[in-house]
């Protein structure tokens, strides 16, 4: 690609995904120490009191405040909302530690019990899908319930598509470490590769990431399968299907929502970044409210 190539997700370039418009107002941010893992960041909306909270988990090579700045007033108006930066992207946590999925779960943890906020309904988005699942399994006591968006179980099922990406991003990785003081962004498989004529606040927020764990983030996608316990899971869970996605596609996704029993599924119909769209806060609070009821039902019945 030449230096003037645009940043693409899903065939999409990012800046025509987000338009010219003015820079989104985010919630409110702040870092909080986490006990043995480091300085982590979190956006947080107060929302009604005894409100359910929502843990937004955002995607990979995205922020807390970029994957739901459409979503925080709307959510806010009924949810208390966490939001944070995972690690190694945006103002999340840094490690010299190879990138983990289930350090990011753990994190999540680390960052509930510190708020103090009891059982919340995990929101993932794309990567943040596996970060929620795995919350799940290795923290249940603190997941009431799930929202998984544009996201699945395994995002490479096809075993020549997934050793082709797999060897390509062990390329990107080997290059990474090897450039640990750089903070330039390197050349990422799928992305379309060297942003150029991004919105000046999208470019601030990229800017902050820890390319390296970035990288390493996208090895770890690529290696990631649930497929053996995800019928294990035991919350109210919606999906929500992006139906024009080519990044996660949508035959995965609604085997996600197969596998977990009583899913339901709400679906958007927009590609990979449909989290830049407006209309994607109607159909997130959708879901958002339709797993909070069914918890409030099930815990009523207990």
């Amino acid at each position: 690609m030449g230096p003037s190539s645009p940043l693409t997700v899903d065939g999409v370039a990012i800046e025509q995904a987000l338009g010219d418009g003015p820079a989104p107002v985010f919630a409110p941010g702040r870092r909080i120490e986490l006990a043995r893992r480091g300085t982590s960041f979190v956006r947080e909306l107060p929302g009604p009191p005894d409100a359910p909270t929502l843990l937004l988990l955002h995607g990979w090579v995205a922020t807390g405040g970029m994957n739901w700045f459409q979503a925080f007033d709307a959510l806010g108006e009924h949810f208390r909302v966490i939001a944070p930066d995972l690690r190694g992207h945006g103002q999340g946590i840094r490690s010299r530690r190879v990138f983990r999925l289930a350090d990011c779960a753990d994190d999540c943890a680390a960052t509930l019990v510190e708020l103090g906020t009891g059982p919340v309904i995990a929101v993932g988005y794309s990567m943040g899908g596996p970060v929620a699942q795995l919350l799940w399994q290795r923290h249940r006591d603190l997941v009431s319930g799930m929202v998984l968006c544009a996201t699945s179980p395994g995002f490479m099922p096809n075993r020549r598509a997934r050793l082709s990406y797999q060897s390509a991003m062990l390329a990107a990785v080997a290059a990474a470490r090897a450039a640990t003081l750089t903070r330039a962004m390197p050349s990422l498989p799928g992305f379309g590769m060297k942003p150029s004529r991004l919105p000046q606040w999208l470019a601030d927020e990229m800017r902050r990431h820890d390319w390296r764990a970035i990288v390493e983030a996208g090895q770890s996608i690529s290696t990631y399968h649930a497929s053996r316990w995800v019928d294990q899971i035991d919350v109210p869970t919606t999906i929500v299907c992006t139906t024009r996605d080519h990044a996660v596609a949508p035959d995965l996704q609604l085997a996600l929502a197969d596998a977990i029993p009583a899913a339901t599924v709400h679906t958007i119909d927009d590609g990979h970044l449909a989290c830049a769209q407006p209309d994607f806060s109607r159909v997130l609070l959708n879901a958002c409210r339709s797993v909070a009821d069914r918890t409030a039902r099930s815990v009523r019945v207990v």
